[in-house]
């Protein structure tokens, strides 16, 4: 299978890139976090504050609770998922979702801070420490590494976020390959929002010497990639994305100025299937050296129907640890009951000002609500007719679509019953080019699409939990059911994630907060 030919299945005919007689070995699952051997470590603050304050210097106490409250494990569940079923579900949650709940990425981390031996480290999730893989001044390396587009001699260091193939394939096999950009995506906007609350100047690298990079932390790509690199900086006037920097180097170049790493980790599976689509997939999206990319072109919409305005409202204020805590994805516990339009107004415009956010796809941040659109299905929403809808963050109106009762029609598309949409009264689809990006980024495009729409989904996700209500994530929809509904296929466009949100009761669990 080429790799167009397996992009196309992986998005329209998922059924056709798994096998048919894949079983799950749940007796030989990896362990959802990675676990190195015999390395030094240092171990982070366990007093976690309710609170996350501003620091014009930050110490390895504000670090801690930038990981924890990013990627942090933060409660242990037990749960019954089927009435009258004996057989419990006990897993460690985190503060953003993953496909199963299985978080297949991993944080790895540059840091220069007072007290703490500069270098690279990665964050030992199980344990809430730093492991330290490589001690030393990296800044011309990264810098490099980055293009000599960002001045990391101003930063105090910067995340790597890498995703771990095996530890979703082993459940989704190929279809593993859509969630593992959309996870890493979820991870990004969380790190922004934390960062954020700590004063921390944040941009997202989407673009780098994979290579290169993956020498720094010592990883081996045939089991795990990195897929973005966000620099952190308190300081509000450096240079992030510089366009004439030195002249630019080779992975193959860089690399040699290092000495390779050879650290063991533990992993639990016995045995580890191959996955060559992965394997080709991420090969083909290896940078070796850097050449500027096309800028993307706006996509203009005709729309031949009048808007209807949203109600003018200001940005959410709310407590922020109680809004990840209570982050909730219903599935089948969805309770249908009506929301105001003034709550809707005030979900959408949560996803404004993500949309602005500062990476190294558009510097000048103005591009992403062309690449990125939220298409809407409504049911008994106060102050709106039942029907479809196309949201316009610029205006902040609703283009409409259709009017009607869509709820029928968005189940036949679901391809598992896991939610009974009869019970919702709104949902979100994001939708992007048909092309993920291909023609300006290559096959990097697409998951460079699927973190974005990640992006997007954790703020919808944060804000519908600040106003006391559910999203759920979805992926296992049929996408040609979807486009042909938002009419999507002529605008170029196609569906990405499904979330649908609303009320709801919780089934029955036992749970407890793991912070200390």
């Amino acid at each position: 299978m080429n790799l167009d030919e397996f992009l196309y299945k992986l998005h329209y005919e998922t059924d056709k890139i798994t096998p048919p007689d894949w079983e799950v070995n749940w007796e030989d699952a990896p362990l959802p976090y990675k676990l190195y051997r015999e390395l030094p470590a240092v171990q982070l603050d366990s007093e976690i504050p309710q609170v996350l304050e501003q620091t014009a210097k930050p110490t390895l106490k504000e670090i801690s609770h930038f990981l924890w409250y990013s990627f942090g494990l933060t409660q242990v569940s037990e749960s019954f998922p089927f009435p009258g079923d004996t057989n419990s579900w006990t897993v460690c949650r985190r503060f953003v979702p993953s496909g199963g709940g299985l978080y297949p990425n991993e944080l790895y981390l540059y840091l220069k801070l007072e007290g703490l031996a500069a270098g690279i480290y990665h964050y030992d999730v199980a344990h809430h420490r730093l492991v330290c893989l490589r001690e030393g001044n990296f800044d011309d390396y990264l810098d490099q590494a980055l293009g000599s587009r960002c001045d990391i001699s101003s930063t105090f260091g910067a995340v790597i976020i890498s995703t771990f193939f095996w530890k979703n394939f082993f459940k989704y096999h190929n279809f593993s390959y859509r969630l593992q950009g959309l996870d890493a995506g979820f991870v990004i906007g969380q790190l922004l929002e934390v960062g954020k609350r700590l004063g921390f100047e944040t941009g997202v690298y989407y673009h780098f010497l994979d290579r290169a990079i993956h020498h720094l932390i010592g990883i081996n790509d045939r089991e795990e990639s990195v897929y973005a690199v966000v620099p952190l900086s308190v300081d509000k006037k450096m240079s992030w994305f510089r366009e004439e920097g030195r002249d630019p180097v080779s992975s193959e170049k860089l690399c040699v100025e290092l000495e390779p790493l050879h650290h063991q980790h533990y992993v639990r599976s016995n045995e580890i299937i191959d996955y060559p689509m992965l394997m080709k997939m991420n090969n083909a999206c290896m940078m070796d050296s850097f050449a500027a990319a096309p800028k993307e072109k706006a996509f203009k919409e005709e729309r031949n129907k009048p808007a209807i305005p949203l109600t003018k409202v200001e940005r959410l204020s709310y407590d922020f640890s109680s809004a990840c805590r209570k982050r909730y994805s219903p599935g089948l516990d969805f309770v249908l009951k009506p929301i105001h339009e003034h709550t809707l107004s005030s979900l959408l415009t949560e996803t404004k000002a993500v949309r602005s956010y500062r990476n190294d796809l558009d510097t000048d941040g103005e591009h992403l609500p062309f690449r990125l659109s939220i298409h809407l299905t409504t049911y008994q929403i106060d102050g709106l007719t039942n029907g479809l809808y196309v949201y316009n963050d610029s205006k902040h109106n609703l283009f409409p679509l259709a009017e009607g009762d869509y709820r029928t029609a968005l189940q036949d598309g679901i391809l598992s019953d896991f939610v009974n949409t009869a019970q919702i009264p709104v949902t979100l689809t994001i939708a992007g080019d048909q092309d993920h990006y291909k023609h300006t980024y290559g096959y990097r495009g697409h998951r460079i699409q699927h973190m974005e729409a990640g992006i997007l989904s954790h703020s919808l996700t944060l804000a519908a939990s600040a106003l006391n209500l559910g999203a759920h994530p979805i992926l296992g929809f049929h996408v040609p059911w979807y486009d042909e509904l938002f009419h999507l296929r002529q605008r170029g466009k196609t569906s990405l994630l499904h979330i649908p949100v609303g009320h709801y009761r919780p089934n029955g669990r036992l749970q407890g907060s793991l912070r200390v």
